[in-house]
């Protein structure tokens, strides 16, 4: 292996100016990129926060009429209506006996039934135990009624 020493009368030679240049266009470039980095990353919180947004986003909860009509409106009371003559249709073709769809539609489109006592006493024992954790912890507990009924509405869906 050879070892280049620098030439004799003193000059510098030719693979030390390449060597320092190159360092210095490496430290340079290195310098640019952070800050084209650091410029792109700054620019780059408004961008990322519009994608998504727009017509086709999700992000938004602009229903038409038709989606929030309940199970009383007239048009959701066909739609459940034509659901059960196509599910009284492929019982018929399977052999079995045709849906009662009056009857089916009545008890669809009813009011949800009411509790269990049982059910209702137990969620209630869970929402005062939960008051103690939180009287234990310092925070305001709740109201063990509207609670209650909170918990039972989010268990029917």
């Amino acid at each position: 292996m050879r070892v280049h020493e620098p030439a004799s009368d003193g000059a510098v030679s030719l693979h030390t100016v390449c060597v320092g240049a190159f360092g210095t266009v490496v430290i340079v470039l290195a310098l640019v990129a952070v800050v084209v980095a650091v410029a792109s990353y700054w620019g780059s919180g408004r961008l990322y926060s519009g994608l998504g947004k727009g017509g086709l986003g999700m992000d938004h909860d602009e229903r038409g009429p038709t989606a929030a009509a309940g199970p009383q409106s007239a048009e959701a009371q066909e739609e459940i209506r034509q659901m059960l003559e196509a599910k009284s249709a492929r019982r018929v073709a399977r052999g079995e006996p045709p849906l009662d769809i009056e009857s089916e539609l009545a008890s669809l489109t009813t009011a949800a039934p009411e509790v269990d006592p049982a059910l209702r006493e137990e969620v209630r024992q869970l929402v005062v135990a939960r008051n103690e954790r939180r009287a234990r912890q310092g925070k305001e507990p709740l109201d063990v009624e509207a609670e209650v009924e909170r918990e039972l509405r989010d268990l029917r869906g």
